[in-house]
């Protein structure tokens, strides 16, 4: 069984992501980060959701048991633990967490003392260890070896004073009214008071979360709602998170949302007209429009491209020397301010751009337009190699002869086969999309 997919490992909680599970992970995890460990500490987050106890605690338990010390600080975003890994001195972080998935579901991710996500290959070592019974029960702490745990409660205020400091000293939001939707998710507590604090209006939407409500209709997988209220209320702008605060969508002052890849190459000339862009480049993935590029090229900014996933990106932006990258889903690394996406950095340099360009949001995030391009996520029942489905190679032969883009790749974390074309003949693709459609039906659900 393999256990690590595109972010770490998930499952839905009590079934595949078991307490056995999350406490041998654990166990396996500190074996490996043994090797380079320097203050014997393991910062461990959470989201909100229920079963985040379960694996808070089993995760606790397999930390000790091969004698961690374990720091524990409750909800708060996965960017926050990236960044608390390091600044508290960590030899490594863990966020319990799904995303965007439904609550039933539950993840565990893994950091280095730097605060950066893990490579395929550290998770290939802990995933072998984990299968390890004799590396497992060789490294058991006994007596005052085993580890302690304990909980800290006034790390939020680290977090939301480095965040801050993503904006410039003499910029204020007085006078600028803001909607956020928090998705009943671990940014509940720390998005509205970073926003308060530097001035803004702020109204925040499903900030009571209950254990199942995360995401449930709301947040960045559902910002109509959103777009509803910034109408409603005459705000200035919106901002909707996932339930763990690493993916953002913006809504304007009209209730239109900004799409991903117009949101990346509105950073990328706000970053660059700062003279604050490295190396004049930008990292997003496959899965990003070709509009994307093409608006970047006329803008003398380079467009590297990677797989789909947020680690992918921050792995090409590290190679290249970048520090600016993202997904079209809303993922957006900074990493001048942050290691992983943080939704809230993201959030500031969007009101940076709009506040020093002195124009209404609608008026700045509808930089180009997009080329027609479709995504459909089809469920499926066995996930087999592509290139070994009859028919396959011809069917990607046919489309790049018509001049339209395939992407086509299962999720890393679902039963899901992820589609996507793309092409300035609208009409065509999506007649394409409904034979991709039936095509892999019968093949994978056949």
């Amino acid at each position: 069984m393999r256990l690590f997919g595109t972010d770490g490992v998930r499952g839905m909680a009590g079934e595949k992501l078991t307490a056995e599970v999350a406490m041998r992970l654990a166990m396996a995890a500190g074996i490996y980060f043994r090797k380079t460990a320097i203050t014997n500490k393991i910062l461990v987050g959470k989201d909100t959701r229920r079963s985040g106890y379960m694996i808070e605690s089993a995760i606790i338990s397999g930390l000790a048991a091969v004698g961690f010390d374990v720091r524990q600080i409750g909800p708060m975003p996965t960017p926050a633990i990236a960044f608390l890994t390091e600044d508290l001195r960590c030899d490594a972080g863990i966020m319990i967490s799904a995303s965007h998935n439904d609550f039933q579901d539950n993840g565990i991710k893994f950091f280095d003392k730097r605060g950066n996500k893990l490579n395929e290959n550290i998770e290939a070592e802990i995933e072998a260890i984990y299968f390890d019974d004799e590396m497992i029960a060789a490294n058991q702490a006994t007596y005052m070896h085993i580890g302690q745990t304990k909980r800290i409660e006034d790390v939020i205020g680290r977090y939301i004073v480095h965040i801050k400091n993503s904006m410039p000293k003499s910029m204020t939001l007085h006078g600028l009214r803001v909607v956020l939707d928090v998705a009943n998710g671990a940014a509940y507590r720390v998005a509205p008071t970073v926003f308060r604090e530097l001035g803004a209006d702020v109204i925040t939407l499903h900030d009571k979360p209950d254990g199942r409500n995360i995401n449930e209709g709301c947040g960045a997988l559902h910002p109509g709602n959103l777009g509803d209220e910034v109408r409603r209320l005459r705000a200035d702008i919106g901002f909707a998170f996932d339930g763990d605060a690493d993916r953002i969508v913006v809504v304007d002052e009209q209730g239109e949302i900004t799409h991903g890849d117009k949101l990346l190459g509105v950073l990328a000339c706000h970053l660059k007209d700062q003279d604050e862009l490295a190396n004049n480049g930008v990292v997003a993935t496959v899965m990003s429009n070709q509009a994307l590029e093409d608006f970047l090229t006329a803008k003398g900014i380079n467009l590297y491209r990677c797989n789909v996933g947020d680690k992918y990106v921050l792995e090409t932006m590290q190679k290249e020397g970048l520090n600016f990258g993202g997904e079209q889903s809303g993922h957006v690394i900074l990493s001048d301010y942050a290691k992983t996406g943080d939704a809230l950095a993201a959030a500031l340099q969007v009101v940076a751009f709009i506040l020093k360009n002195g124009t209404k949001a609608s008026a700045v995030l509808n930089p180009f337009e997009l080329y027609p391009q479709l995504l459909e996520n089809i469920k499926i029942k066995n996930k087999i190699p592509l290139d070994e489905i009859e028919g396959f190679d011809e069917m990607l032969k046919n489309l790049e002869a018509e001049h339209i883009r395939p992407l086509i790749r299962y999720s890393g974390t679902e039963n899901l086969l992820r589609l996507l074309l793309e092409g300035k003949n609208s009409k065509l693709v999506h007649q394409r999309m409904d034979e991709l459609l039936e095509f892999f039906t019968k093949k994978l659900n056949g």
